[in-house]
């Protein structure tokens, strides 16, 4: 009996061979309205003036705040074994992180 409790709290998560690739991203723009955040993920090559969007994630608000918090507890973590995480604008003086299109859903 405790062996089918165990089956019914689990949840199957298949990973495709496509998808587990993942796509390589270097710039997160998030935007929100009441119903949804979207979070488009972009990769931006030095020299080029042109990006596109290479994956889109959208998901409720109360979604997005438990990704925060996933987030937030797993670089805690990484930093707790790897040391603290620069961010660019302590590691790279000058360059802002603001750049990119003012969107809104």
């Amino acid at each position: 009996m405790s062996e089918q409790k165990e089956k019914a709290g689990q949840l199957n998560i298949e990973l495709s061979e496509e998808v587990a690739e993942g796509v390589y991203s270097n710039l997160a723009i998030i935007t929100h309205s009441n119903a949804e955040f979207v979070f488009d993920y972009i990769r931006v090559m030095p020299g080029v003036p042109k990006a596109k969007v290479k994956s889109r994630i959208i998901m409720t608000p109360q979604h997005a705040k438990r990704l925060l918090r996933a987030l937030a507890d797993n670089i805690a973590k990484y930093e707790a074994s790897h040391g603290e995480i620069l961010d660019q604008e302590t590691a790279i003086q000058g360059i802002p992180m603001t750049f990119g299109p003012t969107a809104k859903a």
